[in-house]
């Protein structure tokens, strides 16, 4: 399989090429440059691999939650890229790449990401380890950090994202004794965009134009965002 990811919803700009289970990526954090570095990225990967477009089964793309400009420029080339190309595309959470990508470091078998949501929230989800993948506890939702819910069933968690750094005082002192471990500079890659994308079934792909980001805010407010 075949799948080329890109993932622009934080102040990190990066793009990756899943070759069989092999993944190349490139990785910036550049405030504010996504739309300006992510097409040479993806085409950087391609070039190096000698592939084209065509040759691609699906395009991923980071669909959210994260900050609105970050997440309309990658939804915008995916679904470009995608419609050009005749491929389908595969949204994927982005709190969903954070929680993979800890799991694949560590033993324990729940996550909980957390992205800075501004307003004093967070993006907050509780993923669970499941086969090549992660499996959503819940839902995923915006939430006062003092709100932020983790089920009680959940003993031991890891927790990553930048919404541990800005909230952790308050997050820790909620979930304190049933965390083992927490990484707050993390933020999402493509590279684990790709994996999911991979291990999704194509039955759950879209169309280009069915391609949306997923705000989970119902309004879009005009704040100063970092991607």
């Amino acid at each position: 399989m075949k799948i080329l990811a890109l993932e622009t919803a934080t102040e990190a700009c990066s793009a990756a090429l899943y070759l069989a289970g092999e993944v190349r990526e490139r990785f910036q954090v550049a405030p504010r440059r996504h739309a300006e570095l992510i097409l040479p990225m993806l085409q950087g990967l391609l070039d190096e691999a000698g592939f084209t477009l065509a040759d691609l089964d699906a395009l991923a793309f980071g669909r959210g939650p994260g900050a609105f400009t970050g997440l309309r420029i990658a939804a915008g080339v995916a679904q470009g890229t995608a419609l050009g190309a005749g491929l389908p595309v595969v949204p994927v959470s982005t709190l969903a790449a954070l929680a993979a990508e800890i799991l694949a470091e560590t033993s324990v078998a729940y996550a909980v990401a957390a992205l800075d949501a501004r307003m004093n929230e967070v993006y907050w989800g509780v993923y669970r380890r499941q086969g090549e993948g992660v499996a959503l506890v819940g839902r995923e939702r915006v939430v006062a950090p003092e709100e932020a819910p983790l089920p009680e069933t959940v003993t031991e968690a890891v927790a990553v994202g930048p919404g541990w750094s800005a909230y952790g005082r308050v997050l820790r002192s909620r979930f304190g004794d049933r965390l083992r471990v927490v990484w707050p500079r993390r933020l999402p890659r493509a590279a684990w965009i790709a994996r999911l994308a991979a291990a999704t079934d194509p039955a759950e792909w879209v169309a280009p134009e069915a391609a949306r980001p997923v705000y989970l805010r119902d309004r879009v407010v005009t704040v100063r965002e970092g991607g």
